[in-house]
């Protein structure tokens, strides 16, 4: 084990794989940051919106998976610039920027103003963070000094506590807290898991399924391999990519792997999917990989996923002889773009 984590810590001058291992003590740390924003209980709120984009935006998604069917009203992730057009005046928004200073966030910060939400900001602060406090906008301040997607485990807790202010679903703290403790015994068993899946993997593009609780996992995976391993990867999720999706895989003309995230709390139906799905793809594939989600607790089991997946990226990143941490091409992007 500390032979691996040497290899990765070679090309990882940022230190992006202690980031990734003090995932339970940025969970802890962001219920006391939650606790001590004394955010206002919106309890008439229609639904619950979180603004965001990239790591800034997965928070959303992830909650969602957690809370599963104690979710009472709609709680979704925008990615982009407007709220959907049927956004109710009385809804609950979270605008989430890591940096402070995301256009498409930005936009949804003074759409929100405009509807007449309940806003709330996640950042560490820039334009948002100064928007917010001029006018009166709680803030969820955030530790700066990481790469936005690592910091996954504030933008969950900030999502999951937007459900609880919103009387969308309970507040899920001691669960989180419970997650924390489990990710820290499980510590060294993820990360034997993530070098194993990296080895599984070799030069193959990895294709990521998920069906339920790992459906946004299934695309964190995507995203994180994509940013720390600078390789191509996708995801989809189950079942409905066995509509459409799987046909795809007889004509591969790529050296591609597919990795199923399982979770027991999916319908019986979706494990059959799963099965069948991997034994058709298996011809055709450079691997089939099955991975299970661990864990007494939704919440464990998904975070769990999450640091598994990131590890996996910083395994590949490692494989590749590549920095996880810059990300050259989105930082172009910006500059084109004009962006701050």
């Amino acid at each position: 084990m500390e032979g691996q984590a040497d290899d990765l810590r070679a090309r990882d001058s940022e230190g992006l794989l202690e980031t990734v291992l003090a995932l339970p003590d940025h969970l802890r740390d962001a219920l006391w940051r939650i606790e001590s924003a004394r955010l206002r209980p919106v309890p008439d709120a229609s639904a619950a919106i979180v603004c965001g984009m990239g790591g800034s935006a997965i928070g959303g998604d992830l909650a969602v998976a957690a809370l599963g069917d104690l979710l009472t009203k709609p709680l979704l992730t925008v990615r982009g610039y407007e709220l959907p057009s049927w956004a109710p005046a009385g809804a609950a928004v979270l605008c989430s920027s890591y940096s402070g200073d995301t256009e498409e966030t930005l936009a949804c910060y003074a759409a929100a103003e405009a509807l007449g939400a309940d806003r709330v900001v996640a950042t560490t602060g820039g334009q948002l963070a100064d928007s917010a406090r001029a006018d009166g906008v709680p803030v969820v301040g955030l530790p700066s000094g990481m790469p936005p997607r690592a910091a996954v485990g504030y933008m969950f807790c900030v999502a999951t506590e937007l459900a609880a202010i919103a009387e969308a679903a309970p507040a899920i703290h001691t669960e989180i807290d419970g997650a924390a403790t489990h990710l820290e015994m499980r510590a060294e068993a993820v990360q034997a898991r993530a070098a194993e899946i990296a080895d599984l993997l070799g030069d193959a593009v990895p294709v990521f399924y998920g069906a339920g609780l790992t459906s946004p996992v299934a695309y964190r995976w995507k995203t994180q391999v994509n940013e720390n391993g600078k390789l191509p990867a996708f995801s989809s999720p189950l079942p409905e990519a066995s509509h459409n999706e799987i046909a795809g895989w007889e004509g591969s003309r790529q050296r591609l792997a597919c990795v199923m995230l399982s979770d027991v709390d999916q319908h019986p139906r979706e494990i059959r999917r799963f099965e069948a799905t991997g034994e058709l793809i298996e011809p055709h594939a450079a691997a089939v990989i099955r991975v299970d989600a661990e864990g007494v607790t939704r919440t464990a089991r998904l975070l769990e996923m999450v640091m598994l997946g990131d590890l996996l990226s910083l395994h590949l990143a490692a494989r590749h002889g590549v920095a996880p941490s810059p990300i050259q091409a989105i930082d172009a992007l910006k500059a084109k773009l004009g962006s701050p």
